[in-house]
């Protein structure tokens, strides 16, 4: 059960790539490339509609959503689209990740904006 568990993060994680680079393909229509883009940002980002330290709950989004929207932004890509992007992403997974420092500092940007608005907020409630 072990092996399979890992074969199926494996699996997800390549699919995950194919997604990152079918963004950046210009023969995916705009509406497609946004669902694709929000799905890899939910799932390389930190931040879960669900926290994971609510018990069982917490791990929906990582069991559950995920899959299913990279299962649906999937559909919405051409064959001949998966199949370009599954090559690269196999070369990427062997070679090195990509690095997104945009998105990354978005996500740094945002949790210190939440950061500081809760000191902010504590303090006034203790003055």
């Amino acid at each position: 059960m072990l092996n399979q568990l890992k074969l199926w993060a494996k699996k997800l994680k390549k699919q995950l790539f194919i997604l990152y680079l079918a963004y950046k393909d210009e023969r995916v229509s705009w509406y497609t490339k946004v669902f694709t883009a929000c799905v890899v940002a939910y799932a390389f980002s930190p931040i879960d509609l669900i926290p994971d330290f609510i018990p069982v709950l917490g791990y929906i989004d990582d069991i559950i959503i995920v899959p299913l929207g990279i299962m649906l932004a999937l559909k919405m890509l051409p064959t001949s689209i998966i199949e370009d992007c599954a090559i690269k992403a196999e070369e990427l997974i062997q070679n090195e990740r990509p690095k997104n420092w945009v998105a990354g500092s978005i996500i740094i940007i945002v949790w210190l904006l939440i950061f500081t608005w809760s000191c902010f907020t504590v303090f006034k409630l203790l003055n």
